[in-house]
């Protein structure tokens, strides 16, 4: 073969795809952005737009962490970008995310990914707008209020009391925390918000089956919206269980796991909570079968502020998903409308320069008289504003009830040293967080 041959070859093999690839790219580009509003003489955010109709998503979900830091490094704290289909700005910052969050129904609306919307079905309290969304609010809320978070709490302390002793017994062998936590959540929201107890049926099969189908149907709920054979979507929306209980035990299964971590991680934090519980009289052995309520778990604020800083450095959500309904301006640029618009609260935790030491784990920042969450905005693990979890209380008093259960009752050791975190679409520990349990003998 001759050489002009031969460069023919390798110019129609390699050279002339690489082209019309990087040609398609920037048409994808300009038809994206050509939705931006032309009335508008402000810019659109910087950023890129990925592949021709996957956008940026698979970059996003194979690589999360890393992506977002090198899309902030690179753009700031607003920019463009294309996810589960479609244009979206993502924001993030304490002043930023004040303005969408202020702005519900003004400047945005909620607007979850098509494949989220499918799945959990257009009336759940989540896709709701306007009127509908108080009222069913309203109702819900009534599940959460003092008197009915009281009746929980004993719920909740047998769930988890029986949940630590099996793990006691799992001896040197060990257990991998992640999944025996989600279990548990799952049972807690299932007795509380459901009324059903999965156990008593078939010798705990149906509890399995029930954890597994909710397991399938979470792990697809942020995919593409192409429902078509062996995509996500299509294999979530085969599950029976398609509005159940995500908020109930997801979000905190993924908080309550990464407090394991950071305890186990950090002795002398576990110590100051057994101090606390010690001043209290929770330590002591004749006292430790003593009914929790209320008023003592609300008196436990060293405990309070290890879940806060818990959910400063891993925020089960990592996000809340709007739409922009009218063009609006935002620290310069245009968000035009139609455009999603992605609020991270992750990043903004990152970001925020009211806290010290950003990385370092640290309880004692949100003590009194200087808490660092004061400024409203820079701390946001339930969300804000108008749409801010509604069961947010119930996830403060379940994670508080797991510390006090699991301070006084086990010591344990990580197995594998600090983990790797993953969202898909909570945040866990991608090696399931193995743990050796042992009986704590309440001595400190």
């Amino acid at each position: 073969m001759g050489l002009p041959a031969l460069l023919a070859s390798v110019l129609c093999t390699f050279v002339l795809p690489l082209l019309l690839f990087l040609a398609a790219i920037k048409l994808w580009d300009l038809y994206c952005v050509s939705s931006r509003d032309r009335s508008c003489t402000l810019p659109l955010p910087p950023g890129t737009m990925g592949f021709p109709f996957f956008g940026e998503t698979l970059q996003m979900v194979l690589q999360r962490r890393k992506f977002l830091q090198m899309k902030r490094r690179k753009y700031g704290f607003i920019y463009k970008t294309h996810l589960f289909g479609r244009p979206t700005v993502r924001v993030m910052g304490a002043d930023n995310v004040r303005r969408i969050l202020l702005g519900e129904h003004r400047l945005v609306s909620v607007h979850w990914p098509a494949s989220v919307r499918t799945i959990l079905g257009s009336g759940c309290l989540s896709n709701l707008h306007d009127s509908s969304h108080k009222q069913r609010k309203k109702v819900i809320m009534q599940a959460f209020s003092r008197e009915a978070l009281q009746c929980y709490v004993p719920v909740i302390a047998e769930e988890v009391d029986s949940c630590l002793e099996q793990w006691l017994s799992c001896g040197e062998r060990g257990l991998l925390v992640y999944p025996q936590v989600k279990r548990l959540m799952f049972r807690i929201a299932m007795r509380i918000l459901l009324g059903c107890e999965p156990r008593l049926a078939s010798g705990g099969e149906a509890e399995q089956q029930l954890v597994e189908a909710f397991e399938e149907m979470t792990r697809n709920l942020f995919s593409l919206p192409i429902d078509v054979p062996f995509s996500g979507l299509y294999r979530a929306l085969k599950q029976s269980s398609t509005e159940l209980l995500f908020g109930g035990h997801e979000t905190t299964a993924s908080a309550a796991t990464s407090l394991i971590t950071y305890l186990g991680l950090y002795p002398h934090v576990l110590q100051k909570v057994r101090e606390e519980l010690k001043s209290k009289g929770l330590l002591c052995k004749g006292n430790q079968d003593n009914k929790l309520d209320m008023e003592i778990l609300e008196q436990l604020k060293y405990i309070g502020c290890v879940i806060k800083e818990t959910l400063r450095l891993n925020p089960p959500v990592p996000g809340g998903f709007r739409v922009a309904l009218k063009t609006f301006e935002l620290n310069g640029y245009q968000i035009p409308k139609g455009w999603n618009v992605i609020y991270s609260i992750c990043d903004t935790h990152d970001v925020a320069d009211i806290f010290t030491n950003k990385e370092e784990f640290n309880p004692d920042r949100f003590l009194l008289p200087h808490p660092e969450d004061a400024s409203r905005f820079s701390f946001i693990p339930f969300g804000g504003g108008l749409r801010s979890c509604v069961g947010k209380e119930f996830a403060k008093i379940l994670l508080k009830i797991f510390t006090v259960e699991l301070a006084r009752h086990c010591d344990w050791r990580l197995l594998n040293g600090p983990p790797t975190m993953k969202t898909s679409p909570t945040v866990y520990p991608v090696d399931d967080l193995p743990a050796r349990f042992t009986r704590f003998q309440g001595e400190i």
